[in-house]
Protein backbone atom coordinates (compact mmCIF):
# COMPACT_ATOMS: atom_id res chain seq x y z
CA UNK A 1 0.00 0.00 0.00
CA UNK A 2 1.29 3.53 -0.49
CA UNK A 3 1.93 6.33 2.06
CA UNK A 4 -1.11 9.11 1.80
CA UNK A 5 -0.63 12.78 2.83
CA UNK A 6 -2.29 13.31 6.44
CA UNK A 7 -5.04 16.04 6.26
CA UNK A 8 -4.13 18.98 8.94
CA UNK A 9 -7.64 18.73 10.82
CA UNK A 10 -7.02 22.47 10.72
CA UNK A 11 -7.01 25.30 8.38
CA UNK A 12 -3.56 26.95 7.21
CA UNK A 13 -4.21 29.87 8.87
CA UNK A 14 -5.18 28.15 12.32
CA UNK A 15 -1.49 28.85 14.08
CA UNK A 16 -1.61 32.58 12.93
CA UNK A 17 -0.30 35.22 13.65
CA UNK A 18 2.84 32.66 15.12
CA UNK A 19 3.15 30.21 11.87
CA UNK A 20 1.76 32.23 8.64
CA UNK A 21 -0.61 30.58 6.50
CA UNK A 22 1.42 30.53 3.31
CA UNK A 23 4.41 28.99 4.85
CA UNK A 24 2.15 25.92 6.35
CA UNK A 25 0.02 25.59 3.09
CA UNK A 26 3.98 25.16 0.93
CA UNK A 27 5.01 23.43 4.12
CA UNK A 28 2.16 20.75 3.98
CA UNK A 29 0.87 20.67 0.45
CA UNK A 30 4.05 20.76 -1.00
CA UNK A 31 7.56 19.95 1.12
CA UNK A 32 5.37 17.14 2.65
CA UNK A 33 3.31 15.69 -0.57
CA UNK A 34 7.51 15.30 -2.27
CA UNK A 35 8.48 13.09 1.12
CA UNK A 36 5.69 10.77 0.03
CA UNK A 37 5.97 10.75 -3.18
CA UNK A 38 9.56 10.09 -3.21
CA UNK A 39 8.75 6.85 -0.85
CA UNK A 40 5.86 5.48 -2.69
CA UNK A 41 8.53 5.81 -5.95
CA UNK A 42 11.35 3.55 -4.14
CA UNK A 43 8.55 1.28 -2.88
CA UNK A 44 6.98 0.67 -5.71
CA UNK A 45 9.69 -0.96 -6.88
CA UNK A 46 10.63 -2.63 -3.95
CA UNK A 47 8.97 -5.88 -3.27
CA UNK A 48 10.90 -7.15 -0.26
CA UNK A 49 10.04 -4.41 1.67
CA UNK A 50 6.28 -4.46 1.58
CA UNK A 51 5.65 -5.96 5.00
CA UNK A 52 8.04 -3.42 6.45
CA UNK A 53 6.69 -0.66 4.99
CA UNK A 54 2.31 -1.93 4.99
CA UNK A 55 2.19 -0.31 8.12
CA UNK A 56 2.77 2.92 9.88
CA UNK A 57 6.40 4.55 8.26
CA UNK A 58 8.04 4.01 11.71
CA UNK A 59 8.40 0.48 11.40
CA UNK A 60 10.43 0.98 8.30
CA UNK A 61 12.62 3.38 10.05
CA UNK A 62 13.21 1.30 12.97
CA UNK A 63 14.81 -1.33 10.86
CA UNK A 64 16.38 0.47 8.37
CA UNK A 65 19.17 -2.16 8.45
CA UNK A 66 17.24 -4.43 6.98
CA UNK A 67 17.03 -2.28 3.51
CA UNK A 68 19.02 -2.72 0.93
CA UNK A 69 21.94 0.06 1.19
CA UNK A 70 21.38 1.17 -2.28
CA UNK A 71 17.81 1.88 -1.59
CA UNK A 72 18.54 3.06 2.11
CA UNK A 73 18.98 6.74 1.56
CA UNK A 74 15.99 7.39 -0.52
CA UNK A 75 14.33 5.55 2.43
CA UNK A 76 15.91 7.29 4.93
CA UNK A 77 15.33 10.75 3.70
CA UNK A 78 11.89 10.43 2.23
CA UNK A 79 9.99 8.30 4.75
CA UNK A 80 11.89 9.83 7.35
CA UNK A 81 10.25 13.33 6.24
CA UNK A 82 6.69 11.45 5.96
CA UNK A 83 7.03 10.52 9.81
CA UNK A 84 8.38 13.32 10.79
CA UNK A 85 5.98 16.06 9.75
CA UNK A 86 3.14 13.56 10.30
CA UNK A 87 3.66 13.96 13.53
CA UNK A 88 4.35 17.75 12.93
CA UNK A 89 1.46 18.75 12.22
CA UNK A 90 -0.27 16.75 15.21
CA UNK A 91 2.12 18.49 17.62
CA UNK A 92 0.52 22.08 16.69
CA UNK A 93 -2.29 24.10 18.40
CA UNK A 94 -3.25 26.83 19.63
CA UNK A 95 -4.17 27.73 23.42
CA UNK A 96 -3.40 24.34 25.24
CA UNK A 97 -0.95 24.24 27.91
CA UNK A 98 1.74 22.27 29.72
CA UNK A 99 0.20 20.15 32.27
CA UNK A 100 -0.52 16.49 34.03
CA UNK A 101 2.67 13.73 33.72
CA UNK A 102 4.20 15.70 31.19
CA UNK A 103 4.65 18.29 33.15
CA UNK A 104 5.76 16.73 36.41
CA UNK A 105 8.20 14.72 33.83
CA UNK A 106 9.59 17.46 32.54
CA UNK A 107 10.06 19.24 36.32
CA UNK A 108 11.85 16.34 37.39
CA UNK A 109 14.62 15.61 34.51
CA UNK A 110 15.56 19.54 33.85
CA UNK A 111 14.95 21.10 36.88
CA UNK A 112 12.16 23.54 35.90
CA UNK A 113 10.31 23.95 32.55
CA UNK A 114 12.16 26.82 31.95
CA UNK A 115 15.39 25.10 31.86
CA UNK A 116 13.98 22.15 29.36
CA UNK A 117 12.96 25.22 26.77
CA UNK A 118 16.21 26.70 27.36
CA UNK A 119 17.96 23.55 26.20
CA UNK A 120 15.14 22.72 23.94
CA UNK A 121 15.71 26.14 21.86
CA UNK A 122 19.64 25.60 22.11
CA UNK A 123 19.48 22.56 20.38
CA UNK A 124 17.22 23.35 17.38
CA UNK A 125 19.48 26.73 17.08
CA UNK A 126 22.64 25.09 16.53
CA UNK A 127 21.24 22.59 14.74
CA UNK A 128 23.49 23.13 11.45
CA UNK A 129 22.08 23.02 8.13
CA UNK A 130 18.67 21.27 8.31
CA UNK A 131 17.36 18.89 10.96
CA UNK A 132 15.13 18.66 13.64
CA UNK A 133 14.97 19.36 17.61
CA UNK A 134 13.02 16.54 20.06
CA UNK A 135 11.78 15.78 23.15
CA UNK A 136 12.36 12.38 23.64
CA UNK A 137 11.60 9.34 26.03
CA UNK A 138 14.26 7.07 26.89
CA UNK A 139 14.46 4.43 29.69
CA UNK A 140 11.89 6.71 31.71
CA UNK A 141 13.96 9.82 30.91
CA UNK A 142 12.96 12.73 29.03
CA UNK A 143 16.12 14.33 27.07
CA UNK A 144 16.34 16.64 24.44
CA UNK A 145 18.08 15.89 21.45
CA UNK A 146 18.75 16.85 17.57
CA UNK A 147 18.81 15.29 14.78
CA UNK A 148 20.19 15.84 10.82
CA UNK A 149 17.57 15.79 7.90
CA UNK A 150 14.48 14.18 7.99
CA UNK A 151 16.29 11.45 10.49
CA UNK A 152 14.38 10.26 13.54
CA UNK A 153 14.98 9.17 16.89
CA UNK A 154 13.68 6.10 16.32
CA UNK A 155 16.28 4.67 13.92
CA UNK A 156 18.60 4.76 16.41
CA UNK A 157 21.96 5.72 17.21
CA UNK A 158 23.42 4.16 14.16
CA UNK A 159 21.52 6.06 11.45
CA UNK A 160 19.91 9.27 13.99
CA UNK A 161 23.15 9.58 16.75
CA UNK A 162 20.43 9.59 19.62
CA UNK A 163 17.76 7.13 20.43
CA UNK A 164 14.11 7.21 22.25
CA UNK A 165 10.62 7.72 21.44
CA UNK A 166 9.47 11.19 20.32
CA UNK A 167 6.72 13.36 22.41
CA UNK A 168 7.17 16.03 20.21
CA UNK A 169 9.86 17.62 17.37
CA UNK A 170 10.41 20.94 15.80
CA UNK A 171 11.12 21.08 12.30
CA UNK A 172 14.09 23.87 11.60
CA UNK A 173 14.49 22.86 8.10
CA UNK A 174 14.59 26.57 6.60
CA UNK A 175 11.15 25.73 4.40
CA UNK A 176 9.71 25.99 7.51
CA UNK A 177 10.52 29.13 8.81
CA UNK A 178 11.71 31.56 6.09
CA UNK A 179 8.79 33.00 4.56
CA UNK A 180 7.79 34.70 7.79
CA UNK A 181 11.59 34.61 9.84
CA UNK A 182 13.83 34.44 7.08
CA UNK A 183 17.22 33.91 8.45
CA UNK A 184 15.63 34.46 12.20
CA UNK A 185 15.90 30.84 13.51
CA UNK A 186 15.63 31.58 17.09
CA UNK A 187 12.23 33.86 16.65
CA UNK A 188 10.94 31.03 14.87
CA UNK A 189 11.96 28.53 17.43
CA UNK A 190 10.43 30.91 20.59
CA UNK A 191 6.77 31.30 18.63
CA UNK A 192 6.70 27.31 18.89
CA UNK A 193 5.54 27.36 22.44
CA UNK A 194 3.02 29.66 20.81
CA UNK A 195 1.69 26.80 18.98
CA UNK A 196 2.68 23.68 20.61
CA UNK A 197 0.06 20.76 21.51
CA UNK A 198 0.08 20.22 24.89
CA UNK A 199 -2.37 18.04 24.95
CA UNK A 200 -1.30 16.06 22.20
CA UNK A 201 2.35 15.65 23.68
CA UNK A 202 0.74 14.68 26.83
CA UNK A 203 -1.40 11.75 25.25
CA UNK A 204 2.09 11.01 23.42
CA UNK A 205 4.00 10.88 26.98
CA UNK A 206 1.55 8.66 28.72
CA UNK A 207 1.33 6.05 25.94
CA UNK A 208 4.94 6.42 25.51
CA UNK A 209 5.38 5.84 29.38
CA UNK A 210 2.67 2.62 29.36
CA UNK A 211 5.18 1.39 26.28
CA UNK A 212 1.79 1.62 24.22
CA UNK A 213 3.15 4.24 21.94
CA UNK A 214 5.47 2.13 19.45
CA UNK A 215 4.48 4.06 16.37
CA UNK A 216 4.84 7.96 15.68
CA UNK A 217 2.43 8.88 12.42
CA UNK A 218 -0.62 9.84 11.60
CA UNK A 219 -2.79 6.60 10.87
CA UNK A 220 -4.34 8.38 8.10
CA UNK A 221 -1.07 9.04 6.68
CA UNK A 222 0.17 5.51 7.13
CA UNK A 223 -1.50 3.75 3.67
CA UNK A 224 -1.13 0.97 5.24
CA UNK A 225 -2.67 -1.69 7.73
CA UNK A 226 -2.88 -0.14 11.03
CA UNK A 227 -3.74 -3.00 13.40
CA UNK A 228 -0.99 -4.89 13.02
CA UNK A 229 1.05 -5.27 15.88
CA UNK A 230 3.46 -3.96 17.11
CA UNK A 231 3.76 -1.00 15.00
CA UNK A 232 0.11 -0.22 15.13
CA UNK A 233 -0.84 3.53 15.30
CA UNK A 234 -2.48 5.09 17.87
CA UNK A 235 -4.06 8.25 16.44
CA UNK A 236 -8.02 6.75 16.11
Amino acid sequence: MAYTLPELGYAYDALEPHFDAQTMEIHHSKHHQAYVNNANAVLENSPELQELAGGCPGKLLAHLHDVAPEKRPALRNNVGGHLNHSLFWKSLKKGTTLQGALKDAIERDFGSVENFKAEFEKAAATRFGSGWAWLVLENGKLAVVSTANQDNPIMGKEFAGCSGTPIFGLDVWEHAYYLKFQNRRPDYIKEFWNVINWDFANERFEKALAEVLLCHCDSDGCGGDNSSSPFSCFFR
